[in-house]
């Protein structure tokens, strides 16, 4: 009997589960050894500057970049072998509205339908307007729909064959607070029907509502864990700080042992570090002058995901990954 192969032994309980997943462009290494799981039915969060090879893990996944290395498996299929039984399976929506804007809502969707080669289509095709509330607009052009509502668009194309992986590129780049809400609400409730979403986002709020989150860097997985766990594990002290002459206090903290970092918020300072007594010592001083008359009012604060964040990413460039190359001039992504 034929040994089982790395796919065959991989867990049904995982809709991601990749290895030493590696892509490369010319001499640029842009996604380096990157390992990942995500289980059934989770919305898994992806974080990191741009140029970090968030896109290109992506389209890795649904079978759209072959990786140079690693292996693994999406929705149970190898990623190498498999990946035209992986794209009907998968909904992917990238960063910029893709859909055909001198049709209408109704037409593009019809298009996605005869695409998917899905049966009723009509009947579908009405249910989904019914469903993301986009009923109203269906005889609209869709250039013509505001940032929120192409969004919702998007969307509903990528979810219209009923996936069950979604697969979603910073999808909520440059729409209203509102209209991001009612996005999350909708991604939620496919979860609750159990259906899996890896989203690569910048927004910390909503970074927060994901099940799972993974830091990544210019290729380099840096963390992966719950919000409760990265925060935990990041072992860092944070104080706020507010009054006047921050500018200079800034200048005046960012030098002293114990502080990895000090991060202006609004009319507030967040000056976080790992070693708390020694970053309690170091501020010690300037928190005195608050009986000094000079206004300066520190509490003591919980850490936030975007100080975790901002921690991850001094450390990685701390470690030189800009002399190695690995860290891209400029913003492109591949």
């Amino acid at each position: 009997m034929n040994a089982p192969t790395d796919a065959e032994t991989r867990s049904d309980d995982y809709v991601i589960d990749v290895t030493g997943l590696t892509k490369r462009f010319g001499s640029k290494t842009v996604v380096n050894g990157l390992d990942m799981r995500v289980k059934r039915g989770e919305i898994y969060g992806f974080l990191g500057p741009n140029g970090s090879g968030k896109t290109t893990f992506i389209r890795m996944l649904c079978g759209l970049l072959k990786p140079d290395g690693g292996s693994g498996t999406c929705l149970g299929l190898d990623i190498l072998t498999q990946a035209d039984e992986i794209k009907p399976q998968v909904g992917y929506m990238a960063q910029r509205f893709s859909l055909y804007e001198d049709l209408t809502v109704r037409e593009n969707l019809d298009f996605t339908a005869r695409m998917y080669g899905l049966p009723g289509r009509i009947q579908v095709v009405d249910e989904c307007l019914e469903r993301m509330g986009l009923t109203r607009f269906a005889d609209q052009l869709a250039g013509s729909l505001s940032g929120g509502w192409k969004q919702r668009l998007a969307l509903s194309a990528c979810t219209l064959h009923k996936p069950r992986l979604l697969l979603l590129d910073e999808p909520t780049a440059g729409v209203d607070p509102s209209a991001r809400r009612d996005f999350w609400d909708a991604v939620h409730k496919l979860a609750s029907e159990g259906v899996t979403a890896l989203i690569s986002t910048h927004y910390m709020d909503e970074a927060e509502r994901c099940h799972r989150l993974a830091y990544i860097a210019y290729g380099d997985l840096l963390a992966a864990d719950t919000v409760e766990g990265l925060v935990a594990h990041s072992g860092l002290a944070t104080w706020a700080v507010s009054g006047p002459g921050l500018p200079e206090l800034t200048a005046a903290l960012r030098p002293l042992p114990g502080v990895d970092q000090v991060v202006a918020f609004g009319n507030t300072l967040h000056v976080s570090g790992q070693d708390e007594h020694t970053l309690e010592a170091a501020i010690a001083p300037y928190r005195e002058t608050l009986h000094k008359g000079e206004g300066l009012d520190w509490r003591r604060i919980p850490t936030s995901l975007e100080e975790v964040f901002i921690h991850l990413m001094q450390g990685h460039i701390t470690k030189g990954n800009i002399a190695k190359g690995n860290i891209a001039k400029g913003s492109a992504k591949p």
